[in-house]
């Protein structure tokens, strides 16, 4: 029902109906209106109330129909002709980014894509974790993956369950959710250094040899209107240090 899932995202979004009302150009009453019932809303203010509450487009379609209105955002397939574009603006993204690690990946955290870098700081990774679908965080912190390799897993491993859960909760997934409950058996006991400043200390990895520093960057596409590409994030890993830099030109020179 239209009125309860508007209801709902707006309690998770802690936003009061004066504020979502003030937000999407209309009144208090209507939107009271709406969420009681007792007034439907249009096409277009559906998709105003959503955005309003940064629904995520894929919910969106769900309340159109949930409403009787037909989905307004496209599902596209990445690999089709009508995405052609964006599937070959993110590869020159991930081969210019070399020699350092990078991947796109879904709202899941699965990959859909990476590059040279990321193969290299993953081999190893037992075979079973490499086979589709892939899964990004699975491999970061597995014991079969690059968990034995992290130095500061004590401390980084929560950075990428805490991310996880927070995006279940965000925009809720029970898959999602399913994964942060999995990733956590993984991980060891939480750990707050006394010199926590509040924020992911950098990921680093023992390879080949070398120790990695390396910081993340997380980018995703503001202004799509097809799903799939809203869904798509571009995790890249960024030498935190020059020596870091540096064996990382060593890898891919050693491919």
């Amino acid at each position: 029902m239209i009125a309860e899932a508007l209801r709902t995202w707006r309690t998770r979004r802690r936003v009061s109906q004066l504020e979502l009302a003030a937000r999407a150009g209309t009144t208090q009453r209507h939107v009271s209106f709406i969420e009681s019932g007792r007034s439907a809303p249009g096409r277009s203010m559906i998709i105003r109330l959503a955005e309003s509450l940064e629904v995520p487009i894929r919910e969106r379609n769900e309340l159109l129909l949930a409403a009787g209105f037909a989905p307004a955002y496209p599902h596209g397939d990445l690999d089709g002709p009508e995405l052609r574009t964006v599937r070959a603006a993110l590869d020159r993204v991930l081969h210019g980014h070399l020699p350092y690690p990078a991947v796109v990946v879904d709202r899941h955290g699965d990959l859909v894509a990476a590059n040279a870098g990321f193969d290299a700081i993953t081999r190893g990774v037992t075979p079973s974790l490499l086979a589709a679908p892939v899964s990004v965080p699975r491999i970061l912190l597995h014991p079969e993956g690059l968990a034995p390799r992290i130095v500061n897993l004590a401390q980084w491993a929560w950075h990428v369950i805490d991310r996880v859960r927070a995006e279940s909760e965000r925009n809720p997934s029970d898959r999602l959710a399913r994964l942060a409950e999995e990733l956590a058996g993984y991980a060891p006991p939480r750990q707050v250094p006394q010199d926590h400043l509040g924020f992911a200390v950098p990921l680093r990895l023992r390879t080949a040899g070398h120790e990695l520093r390396l910081v993340t960057t997380l980018t995703h596409f503001g202004t799509a209107t097809d799903v799939t590409v809203a869904e798509l994030r571009l995790e890249a890993f960024l030498p935190a240090d020059d020596a870091t830099a540096a064996a990382l030109n060593d890898l891919a020179a050693a491919r």
